[in-house]
Order: structure tokens, then sequence, then C-alpha cells
């Protein structure tokens, strides 16, 4: 808004057709949204990438077995979208998808796969319904109100990353850890939420010992299913209001993952991660890429208002679902902050890596 905006009082015809075109195309994203979840739970994308060649709508219906005429419109929005291609030139149109589409939507295994917050969509826009009472008293809802599917969401959308870089990217970053994971140590992963990290390094280093912390019971039992169909046997899960962490000192590796912005009491869980943790030892801080001020924000990051409408419906609603909660939100840890933070809780070290990562900082904490 300029200063112009600000000291007008008369409506711009003109104008007015500008911003209303930009209100409804907020509407247009939000139910295009819905539809990209409808295609990512009726397999519409893997359909179409299975048929590897441009299709009508009545041969993706088939292939996914649905109705065609369901299946049309939800094709037409997704190409009116430009999410999917259409070749209109022929009759029917034929639909396909280029390949960074069938990246993005339909290869859980590439590092692209970016379906995870549309499959937690309608869990996340339910919140909406919540939030008038949380405005009027302040207290917002944890994670587990999200459901089991919240919590899936959560695993689709940060572990194809994690599946290809934690070990051999991020891991290998840290300054000996990977020797010491090989010789053997103790591990915890504190918000491990579906357990991904847990299980990949746990299969990796079969002589270190690992445990998967979450006060998230839909978490924790997605974890629990996860852990009963792999080969690991040196991992274990955990709620810490049922069991404790370490207090001794004992940990030679803590990691954090995308959640100590979503904490109530972010500096109280870096004060007792400095009592698990060894005096040697090293804490992997990630999170999410947060600047110093609102402007920042938004002249360095193309997505942040979609970083602060989030944090309304989930992450800074889950940092003040206690009372007094810190509430510091999706882009409420910025290095500055984070190094503080953890320097008040007894580290002197803060090392942020040299990781390229489109969403989180990494960062190699020590004593």
């Amino acid at each position: 808004m300029t200063d112009t905006d600000v000291t007008r009082t008369e409506i711009d015809p003109e104008r007015l057709k500008m911003f209303s075109f930009g209100v409804f195309s907020q509407l247009s994203g939000a139910v295009t949204a819905g539809m990209i979840h409808l295609g990512d739970k009726l397999g519409l994308y893997a359909a179409l990438a299975g048929l590897d060649r441009p299709a009508t709508t009545a041969e993706l219906a088939e292939a996914a077995g649905l109705q065609e005429r369901w299946v049309r419109e939800w094709a037409h929005n997704q190409a009116a979208a430009q999410i999917i291609n259409v070749d209109t030139t022929v009759t029917p149109e034929l639909f396909s998808l280029s390949p960074e589409a069938v990246a993005v939507l339909a290869s859980p295994d590439n590092v692209a796969f970016g379906v995870g917050m549309f499959h937690r969509f309608p869990q996340t826009m339910a919140a909406l319904g919540e939030m008038p009472e949380s405005f009027r008293t302040g207290l917002g809802h944890d994670y587990d109100t999200h459901g089991c599917e919240g919590a899936i969401g959560i695993e689709k959308s940060f572990e194809p990353w994690m599946r290809h870089h934690l070990l051999d990217t991020v891991l290998s970053g840290l300054d000996g850890v990977i020797e010491r994971l090989e010789r053997g140590v103790s591990v915890i992963d504190i918000g491990c939420g579906a357990g991904g990290a847990v299980l990949l390094m746990a299969k990796r280093f079969p002589n270190s010992t690992f445990v998967g912390y979450d006060i998230s019971e839909r978490a924790l039992e997605r974890a629990a299913e996860r852990l009963a169909e792999s080969e690991v046997s040196n991992a274990r899960f955990a709620n810490p209001r049922d069991e404790s962490m370490p207090t001794d000192g004992s940990c030679d590796l803590v990691t954090t993952f995308d959640c100590i912005h979503d904490m109530t009491r972010p500096q109280e869980m870096m004060h007792s991660i400095r009592k698990a943790i060894a005096d040697d030892g090293t804490w992997l801080l990630v999170d999410i890429k947060g600047r110093d001020t609102f402007a920042e924000n938004v002249e360095k990051n193309p997505m942040a208002s979609l970083m602060y409408g989030i944090s309304v419906l989930s992450c800074m609603s889950s940092a003040l679902s206690e009372p007094n909660g810190a509430g510091l939100g999706t882009l409420g840890l910025p290095a500055s902050k984070a190094e503080e933070m953890s320097s008040t809780a007894g580290f002197s070290q803060f090392r942020k890596m040299d990781i390229d990562h489109s969403v989180n900082n990494f960062y190699e904490i020590r004593v």
C-alpha cells in the first residue's frame, strides 16, 4: 500500500476491479487446492501418469475407477489452473501431465513430491471453525485436532526431501557425527511426528539407538505402525508426558525437525535439550526460514502470505494451545532468535549449515 492509497477516500472504479480480482483469485486458489487434494486422494494424478500418454476424461475415469462426468469437471479445473495440460484442438480434449507435474503430484519417491499439505487440506481448513473462539480467547489447538490425516499429511510434506538428503547431505555436514553414529551413540529426535527421520537414521546406523519423542498421540500411532512394518530394532517412540526425556547428558545427538516454532514452551524445550545432551554432543535444529521482520519475510519469501495463513490455522495455533504459550508461529524462529534462545539455554556454538532447502534452515548447535 502506497501513501497515496492511505490518503485516498474516493473509490477508483479500475482499482476496485483489480482489487476484487485479487481477492477472488485467492478464493480460486483455495478451491483449486481442494481439487488437488481430491486428485491425490482419488488417485487421478497417479492414473494419468500411469497412462503415460494424453488421455480423454473417459480413459482417465476408467483408469481410476471413477465416474467420467465428475472426472471431466475436475480435469477442467486443473487444466484451467494450468496444473495439468490439455489439448483443446481435438474433441474430446486430451489431458496429460508434464514431467514436472509427475514429479510433484504423482511420484512419492521423488524429492520434489509435494502433495503433503494438500493431503491434510480438509483438516487444515476445518480449523477455520475453531478460529473465531481462538481469536477471542487467545487459545489455539494442538496438532491432534487435525486427526490422523493431519499426521500423515505432515509426513508426506517433509519426508520426500528427507529420504534423499537427511543421511548423505545433512548428517554428513555435521562435524564428526557420521563417524560417531557408525560406532554407536544415543540419539533422540524431539517432535518426531510419524517417525520418518528416526526410522531412516536407525536403519542406516544399527549400532546406535534412537528414541523419538512427540506429544501427538496421532503421530505416535502412525510412528508405531511404521516401526512395526520396518526391520528396525534399535528405535522406539515415546510421549514425553509419559516418559521424561533424559536429563543426564547421555545423548550424543539431538534432532528437532520443523517443530520448535510449534511448541508452547520453546525456550524450556531448549533448556531440556541442554540437559539431555552430552558436553561434546550435537544438536541439529531444523526450522522454517523466517526473517527478522515482516517486511523481510514479504520481500524474500514469495510464499509469505501462505506461511502466515498456515500459522494461524496450524503452527501458531499449536504454539498457543496452552495458556501463555510462546506463539512463535511459522516464520517466528529466524536465525537470530534461534541463536539467542540456544545461547540462553547454555549452548555457545551456533552454525548455519550450507544446505539448500526451499523452506528450512539447518543449524549445528554445540555446547
